[in-house]
C-alpha cells in the first residue's frame, strides 16, 4: 500500500513542493513546528533511512541543505535543525526545520491545522530563495 508520501509525489494528495528531482522531493510539513518546515522525502518509498543506497541518502543531505539555505535567506530563524525520525510515515524523510529554539524539532508540538495561504505563502518565499541560490530544480 502507498505511503501517505508517495500519494503527495504522485499528485493523488496535495502538497506545497519546494523541490523536485529525480531521486527525491521537498515539500512543506503538514504539521510545521515552525515557519517553512520542509520535509525531503526520496521518490522510492524506503521505510528506514539505513536501507536506503548511500548515494540516495547523499543527495537528500545535499538537498536538505540547499533547503536549509534557502530557508536561513527567506527568514529571520538563526538555525535550521535537521531530524530523520522515521515513526510518523514509514517512507524515509528528512526535516528541516527553521528554529530559535530546541522546541521547534518537538514533531508532537506541530500545528495540527496550518492555514492553508500561509503554507503557499511559505513555500513561495523557499522557492524564490532556492532560485536566487542558482537551483533549477526548484519545483512550480
Amino acid at each position: 500500500m502507498a505511503t501517505v508520501f508517495t500519494k503527495i509525489i504522485a499528485g493523488e494528495l496535495p502538497g506545497h513542493f519546494v523541490w523536485r528531482d529525480d531521486l527525491c522531493v521537498a515539500f512543506l510539513s503538514i504539521n510545521p513546528t515552525s515557519r517553512g518546515h520542509t520535509l525531503v522525502v526520496p521518490r522510492a518509498e524506503v521505510d528506514h533511512w539505513l536501507d536506503l543506497d548511500a548515494q540516495v541518502a547523499g543527495h537528500l543531505m545535499e538537498v536538505a541543505h540547499a533547503i536549509g539555505r534557502a530557508q536561513q535567506a527567506a527568514g529571520s530563524a538563526p538555525r535550521v535543525g535537521l531530524m530523520i525520525a522515521g515513526f510518523e510515515v514509514p517512507h524515509v524523510h528528512v526535516h528541516v526545520v527553521p528554529m530559535s529554539s530546541m522546541r521547534q524539532l518537538d514533531l508532537a508540538s506541530g500545528d495540527t491545522s496550518p492555514d492553508p495561504d500561509a503554507l503557499a505563502r511559505a513555500a513561495e518565499e523557499i522557492r524564490a530563495a532556492l532560485r536566487k541560490l542558482g537551483h533549477a530544480e526548484v519545483s512550480d
